[in-house]
């Protein structure tokens, strides 16, 4: 039953609409490569923003847990 798999699955297109274009001739689309940076920045940049503002966040915080009596030092 599954002897011929691989050479059945090789043998030709699935669709009909691959035989189609296969044999009109037309070229297959190129991938375009996928851009490193996202907002004009690389990795190392977006980490450092990332972590300055986890530690503004967490600064004021604290800040604001002082500041309601929440918290504090002694």
């Amino acid at each position: 039953m599954f002897d011929n798999l691989r050479n059945d699955a090789n043998s030709g297109p699935f669709y009909e609409d691959d035989i189609s274009k296969s044999a009109a001739g037309t070229a297959t689309p190129t991938a375009r490569p996928k851009p490193t940076k996202f907002l004009g920045m690389t990795a190392q940049q977006r980490f450092i923003i990332a972590f300055m503002m986890m530690i503004a966040v967490c600064v004021l915080g604290v800040m604001l847990l002082m500041i309601t009596g929440k918290f504090g030092l002694f």
